[in-house]
């Protein structure tokens, strides 16, 4: 009776552990922040000698009716030993859900690209969003709303313009591993018109290491002398998420 009662007793201590270490796994994986750093590093030598380091971090911020997002990117590429691509941006927004698919976001946008024809650019936008599709597998946000954008071309004065913006991001998740986004983003102004798409597969290697694939498009249709209006950029990063 006793062995039986000290097995009872192990048995009841057992499943209760296991009982607490599954809420304390849960309670960690309903932690509200999402932090995922990414870096990526190509280097190619002979004929030509080039370095591109890409680097990123996405932060993300959700608890009840608010989320907040900030994302930051930087491109840095040099050729024989002068640089030829130079950019860092910085995206945030936050969201204020007031029905289950229903939510009011601001947007905040600011760029610096040395070789883009703009010194800096930044976008200030408010509207409306909703989530027009919702299932396990896919997801997709329409946003509509006016913004403000101010910028300033190299060796010319700042300017500034009311704009309005319409977006679509899309995200599939393929399985427990992998996913697949598409970002589309449209802004109309008087001075300037911009769209940009963002697609992106990212599969998980290990635990918290992933690889993603990520190729953007952006188009702007007034530029100065000497840039081109479209900007074509393909990157690969090892992304790791805390």
């Amino acid at each position: 009776m006793k062995i039986y009662s000290l097995l009872t007793v192990a048995t009841l201590l057992f499943a209760a552990s296991s009982v607490i270490a599954a809420e304390e796994e849960k309670k960690e994986k309903e932690s509200p922040w999402t932090i995922t750093a990414g870096l990526g590093y190509v280097s190619t030598s002979g004929n030509t000698n080039t370095d591109t380091l890409i680097f990123k971090i996405d932060a993300a911020y959700e608890i009840e009716k608010w989320k907040h997002e900030v994302k930051f990117d930087s491109l840095n590429t040099s050729t024989d030993d002068v640089s030829t691509a130079n950019r860092k941006r910085l995206n945030a927004q936050s969201d204020y859900k007031f029905r289950e698919r229903d939510y009011f976001f601001g947007s905040f946008y600011w760029e610096d690209d040395e070789f883009s024809g703009f010194e800096y650019q930044t976008k200030l936008i408010v509207g409306y969003g909703r989530k027009i599709i919702k299932t396990d597998k896919h997801e997709l946000d329409g946003e509509v709303g006016p913004g403000y954008r101010y910028f300033k071309p190299d060796n010319l004065p700042s300017d500034d313009e009311a704009l309005l913006r319409l977006a679509g991001k899309y995200k599939w998740t393929i399985s427990d591993y992998s996913n697949f986004t598409q970002d589309l983003f449209y802004d109309y102004g008087q001075e300037q018109e911009e769209w940009r798409s963002v697609t992106a597969l990212r599969t998980s290697i290990y635990e918290s290491l992933a690889l993603r694939l990520q190729y953007e498009v952006r188009y702007l249709d007034v530029v100065p002398v000497g840039t081109n209006n479209y900007d074509r950029t393909t990157t690969v990063s090892f992304d790791y998420e805390f």
